[in-house]
């Protein structure tokens, strides 16, 4: 089911860029949208974790090199009824985590030095569980299509502001505003909802498998404070949906919240007090 809706999102998305290709120039447009649409979506389900996990300079490690962090990924794995995840650490002293991966088999698990640093052993499994929660539902996959289609629709209407859809000297000012506004629009707001509802999921998911919601809340009330005195090295907004928390969240700046793809620290704790109540 998980991977319907994963190909479901590509297909419209795909179809949303080639519609918006028509816009601009038309038939040609359309097909070269196809075509362009059609190589992002096979880079980034083939491609996109090895790019994020060099771009963030991670290392990876086994039962030798981080016997800690490694044990914590296995036991949970195993209770999730998952292969085992590759495991990096980001030399990064800005506490934070992501997971990546297309698939079950191809899957990891990143977690900054700083985290290791800040969080005790409870809270550490807390946010791997999290992590574990976003592959077991391909949200990593997910995700990242979302990202990149958003991405490439913002750069077509940036060139198709240089065409505005029909005659040149005197551009229709509905498609203009439709290339300008309303489709990046859209297309962002399809990313947030898809994040935002996936970072709840994920961290039901962990409470759920470690049975103790108060751990995962404890990581993220301390991840949330560090976020906010600075951001990790290299931060890229593209990639800002992977991690636990926003690494942007320091970053003052009202458009940046009003489209964060993370929900507020506070409603995702508040979320997992209920949820304790339940369990």
């Amino acid at each position: 089911m998980e991977q319907f809706k994963t190909y479901a999102l590509m297909i419209g998305l795909t179809l949303l860029f080639i519609w918006f290709g028509g816009l601009i120039a038309g038939q040609t447009g359309m097909v070269i949208a196809f075509l362009a649409a059609a190589g992002m979506n096979f880079y980034a389900y083939y491609y996109s974790d090895k790019q994020i996990l060099s771009h963030y300079h991670a290392i990876p490690v086994d039962r030798t090199s981080a016997s800690g962090i490694y044990q914590i990924v296995e036991r949970l794995t195993q209770k999730a009824g998952l292969p085992m995840p590759q495991v990096y650490i980001i030399p990064d002293p800005i506490p934070n985590a992501f997971a990546t991966g297309r698939d079950y088999n191809h899957a990891a698990v990143a977690v900054t030095e700083g985290l290791l640093d800040l969080l005790d052993e409870e809270e550490i499994e807390g946010v791997i569980a999290h992590e574990l929660s976003h592959i077991r539902h391909y949200d990593m996959l997910i995700g990242t299509i979302a990202a990149t289609m958003a991405g490439a629709i913002a750069m077509l209407a940036n060139f198709g502001m240089f065409f505005g859809g029909g005659d040149r000297d005197r551009p229709n000012p509905i498609v203009m505003i439709a290339m300008m506004i309303i489709m990046p629009l859209a297309a962002s707001l399809i990313q947030m909802t898809v994040s935002r509802s996936r970072e709840y999921m994920a961290d039901e998911g962990a409470a759920r498998l470690t049975g103790h919601p108060e751990w995962l809340q404890r990581a993220l009330a301390k991840l949330d404070n560090y976020a906010h005195q600075g951001v990790i090295h290299d931060a890229d907004p593209q990639t800002a949906h992977m991690f636990i928390v926003n690494p942007f969240a320091g970053v003052h700046n009202s458009l940046r919240t009003l489209f964060s793809t993370h929900p507020s620290t506070e409603e995702r704790i508040e979320r997992l007090e209920a949820l304790k109540r339940e369990l």
